[in-house]
């Protein structure tokens, strides 16, 4: 029989594996992103008590009123409010949470932005 490969499923499978080894603490929390084809969204993540502690993503009016659809720019603006919210919070180190994406393209440029605020991983 034939099986269909089924991508969504194979990323949230190495999500969970992911998950198994990175765990956010109070004085190191998780930077989870979340990557569609139209958005990207990132949070800040205490999982000790379960709550979220800054997030950010392209749906803000701050990055809508940018042209075109989404981009490593606009990833890239992302990961700095997320930053600069954590950093208010009183964050600044964090475990990354790619959630079973690869290092490439909008999720690094997400990750090169919240560094290049002061966000330490």
């Amino acid at each position: 029989m034939y099986k269909r490969f089924d991508r969504n499923a194979a990323r949230k499978h190495r999500h969970l594996r992911i998950r198994g080894r990175v765990h956010g603490t109070p004085e190191r929390p998780r930077l989870n992103v979340y990557r569609s084809n139209l958005n990207i969204y990132a949070q800040v993540i205490d999982d000790s008590t379960g709550r979220t502690l800054a997030q950010a993503s392209t749906l803000e009016a701050v990055i809508k009123g940018e042209p075109g659809r989404l981009t490593v720019a606009k990833a890239r603006i992302v990961g700095k409010l997320v930053a600069e919210r954590a950093k208010s919070v009183g964050v600044t180190k964090v475990v990354f949470d790619r959630g079973g994406y690869r290092y490439h393209g909008r999720v690094q440029a997400l990750a090169d932005g919240a560094r290049e605020v002061g966000l330490e991983f």
